[in-house]
């Protein structure tokens, strides 16, 4: 794989597959049921200059389960970027006092642009409403413990398909396993017309609708999305579409048993609280593959192998 990962396309199917594989074989070490201290000495920056739970803490936890250290960036408003410095500068910072570096940031394009200014490995921990590459490896990674594969599934990607850009990426990798894609979204929040074609010419399957209910039999995945109020240019906009999909235990009772429901969290009010006690529930462990997938992720980075893994 190449030194960064910016999207999806940084990845060979191969390499997904063998980074699931190690994500696997590092689940006790996540649970903190075994110690391998596989970093020891390697140092992490996270630069998140938006803000971030799940990821920023997941990334940490990685780290340091596998016996390195982290730095993060802390509150931007306490930082240099408020006295005009460039992230071009930041970077290049970063760059001499750490081995690896997450980075968010809400322009789109930015972490290509920090990989570039830095000799460390970059991972996008999300660029705007562009890619989020390390989301799509733990949610490949839990579609696959739950289903034994990716092949050939019925996906439901739901909710804010046009900034969303956990869908973005996702939708990328799940086409390249033959899966079939249903997008539903109202339609100002569409799925952007590039991707779609994009993935039309790559011989993807895509049905879209905004009828969340009737897609419910044939899904072996439904993957819920917040309305992003923040990336809204205009509040009226925001304030038609919010709330406009609630999935609730009732309507999952026409499911199959084995499909699973998703979500990148934080969830607002796309998911009723009394799904969280169905068998389809699985966006918490969903959050805690966080930690493996970036486990896998770092290691092969920075060259090291996961014990029982490939070279």
């Amino acid at each position: 794989m190449d030194d960064d990962l910016i999207t999806m396309d940084d990845l060979t199917n191969e390499e997904i597959i063998s980074l699931l594989d190690d994500a696997e074989r590092l689940l006790p070490v996540a649970h903190g049921s075994e110690y391998l201290p596989l970093l020891q000495g390697k140092l992490l920056a996270n630069m998140f200059f938006e803000p971030s739970t799940r990821t920023r803490m997941s990334f940490e936890a990685a780290m340091k389960r596998l016996g390195g250290d982290v730095i993060n960036l802390g509150d931007v408003n306490s930082s240099s970027a408020v006295k005009g410095e460039t992230l071009y500068d930041t970077m290049r910072m970063v760059d001499g006092y750490c081995d690896i570096a997450s980075l968010r940031h809400p322009r789109q394009g930015a972490a290509q642009y920090a990989a570039d200014a830095c000799a460390i490995p970059i991972m996008n921990a999300g660029d705007g409403a562009g890619h989020h590459p390390t989301q799509t490896l733990l949610d490949l990674f839990t579609i696959r413990q739950a289903h034994g594969r990716l092949e050939g599934l019925t996906v439901a990607l739901v909710g804010d398909l046009r900034y969303g850009r956990t869908v973005h990426s996702l939708s990328h990798a799940l086409a390249r396993f033959d899966c079939n894609l249903i997008f539903i979204s109202p339609s100002q929040l569409a799925m952007p017309v590039e991707i779609v074609s994009d993935l039309t010419n790559a011989g993807a399957s895509i049905f879209e609708t905004e009828d969340l209910y009737g897609a419910i039999p044939d899904a072996d995945v439904i993957y819920m999305t917040r309305i992003q109020k923040e990336r809204f240019p205009d509040e009226d906009e925001y304030t038609k579409v919010a709330g406009i999909y609630k999935l609730t235990a009732a309507d999952l009772t026409g499911a199959k048993g084995e499909m699973i429901v998703m979500h990148p969290l934080p969830r607002v009010n796309e998911i009723s609280p009394d799904v969280d006690g169905t068998r389809h529930a699985c966006y918490f462990e969903q959050a805690f593959n966080g930690v493996v997938a970036r486990m896998a992720l770092m290691c092969r980075l920075l060259d090291v192998t996961v014990p029982g893994g490939d070279a």
